[in-house]
């Protein structure tokens, strides 16, 4: 079964590293909005900032532009359960050099801004390195990232903390005082064991109203996956109906 059999966006996501901390539940949760509850494993909430690169951003049936579909992308997100049931990401920031997506995704309220970004990928074997500079310009003030990502082997079998962080099928956002959900599918992500030296990445913590971490990230890279988005839906209190593979009794919540 499809788990979005009517696509409104084709999407690539290449070249992705998941760097992830780990927070109190209470200093997270203190950030969402009311309906979502921040979902935890191990005890923790986490905190992923994402950098990778995307490709192709087109409409079902046209052919992606030159240069305006492909651009780098950062976010900062957490991960959340809405109580119809449904787990998904909730975005503090979304970071691309791109003004028209900029503009079209803020008006249905994901909190995109604008910044300088790129992504350069060096492959000799045995070093597969890739080399994230993002700088935000407006709307939110400096937050900035610089990452060093050193790839290692394939993980053919992630462990359910990693499943738990990156097996994710729904995104929510809030539009007009209401909370809105849009379906995600994609093949499961090829994960890499990866080392990330990462410079000024606390920024974009801070600049969501978090408290620096004390230690390094978790780390997995994915050379990417394609993806299908469905339409936007209310988040209602009834559970909708779940794309097959969401959800939540297979992570280990606590």
């Amino acid at each position: 079964m499809e788990r979005v059999p009517r696509a409104v966006n084709l999407q690539g996501w290449h070249g992705l590293t998941f760097l992830h901390w780990s927070y109190p539940p209470a200093v997270v949760q203190a950030l969402l909005p009311p309906d979502l509850r921040v979902e935890t494993a191990q005890g923790r909430a986490w905190v992923g900032v994402t950098p990778f690169e995307m490709r192709d951003v087109r409409l079902p049936g046209l052919p992606p532009v030159p240069h305006l579909s492909s651009f780098p992308e950062v976010n900062c997100r957490t991960y959340v359960r809405h109580p119809n049931g449904t787990s998904g990401i909730w975005f503090f920031s979304l970071d691309t050099p791109r003004l028209w997506i900029i503009a079209a995704l803020r008006a249905l309220g994901l909190p995109y801004a604008w910044a300088r970004a790129e992504v350069n990928v060096t492959h000799r074997p045995p070093v597969h390195r890739v080399t994230y500079r993002s700088r935000r310009v407006l709307p939110h003030g400096p937050a900035e990232l610089r990452a060093v990502v050193d790839v290692g082997a394939r993980v053919h079998l992630p462990d359910p903390l990693t499943v738990f962080l990156t097996a994710r099928y729904w995104a929510f956002t809030r539009r007009a005082g209401r909370l809105w959900q849009v379906p995600v599918d994609h093949r499961d992500w090829p994960l890499h064991e990866a080392r990330a030296v990462v410079v000024d990445g606390d920024s974009l913590l801070t600049a969501a109203g978090l408290p620096a971490p004390d230690d390094p990230p978790l780390v997995h890279f994915s050379p990417g996956v394609d993806t299908r988005l469905g339409p936007p839906r209310p988040s209602g209190r009834q559970c909708l109906p779940c794309p097959s593979g969401t959800v939540t009794t297979t992570f280990p919540i606590a």
